[in-house]
């Protein structure tokens, strides 16, 4: 049986192919989508409303859908719908977190994923290390993370989420409109970044 660790690999690994599969389909389909889904508000909604679902029943990953997006509205749009519903869906996770707790949140998530995170949590400098959070952890898994193990209150979390998620929503968004070796290139960048970020993280707490 693959460990813990690889199970994640794989699915990100995964949920990168699923990207690369969708931004090259788009490309080559972008007017017949453009007639199927249609460059309007209704769109914007069902995209906007996929986003929200896909955090709040993770660990389904809405990554692969950000070409589709990206080719329609435009890259820039679809960052701005994306770091919306993002955030949008990381605060209906909080409220559902502590209102209704363990009990309810069983049903969404692995327990047992949300609990690897709760030592990752800061217990000072809480807020510009919770952006740092965002940015190297999936918004669903920390969002559980932070709403059932910690007290941070609303505005914080609000803020902190909106904050984390903007780079790397601009970046996949315009990453989804590239070539197949420009966003292999963007990436590996991209995780070589998280991995700084991670290490700086584990120095400056330690």
């Amino acid at each position: 049986m693959p460990s813990g660790k690889a199970k994640s690999l794989l699915g990100i690994f995964a949920v990168l192919i699923l990207f690369f599969l969708s931004s090259y389909f788009v490309r080559t389909n972008i007017e017949f989508l453009k007639e199927i889904i249609g460059n309007n508000i209704y769109g914007i909604l069902a995209y906007s409303l996929i986003i929200i679902i896909a955090i709040v029943v993770a660990p389904i990953s809405m990554m692969p859908l950000i070409p589709v997006a990206s080719n329609i509205y435009g890259w820039f749009f679809a960052g701005i719908i994306t770091i919306l519903g993002w955030t949008l869906g990381a605060i209906i996770v909080f409220f559902l977190c502590r209102k209704y707790g363990v009990d309810l949140i069983k049903k969404f998530v692995s327990l047992k994923e949300i609990q690897k995170l709760e030592s990752k949590i800061p217990k000072e400098n809480l807020f510009f290390d919770l952006i740092l959070l965002r940015m190297i952890i999936p918004v669903d898994v920390l969002s559980y993370a932070i709403g059932l193990f910690t007290r941070v209150n609303f505005k914080t979390y609000a803020l902190t989420t909106f904050i984390g998620i903007i780079p790397f929503a601009f970046v996949f968004s315009y990453l989804g409109t590239m070539p197949f070796l420009y966003q292999l290139a963007g990436i590996i960048a991209v995780v070589f970044l998280i991995a700084i970020i991670h290490i700086l993280r584990e120095l400056k707490n330690n």
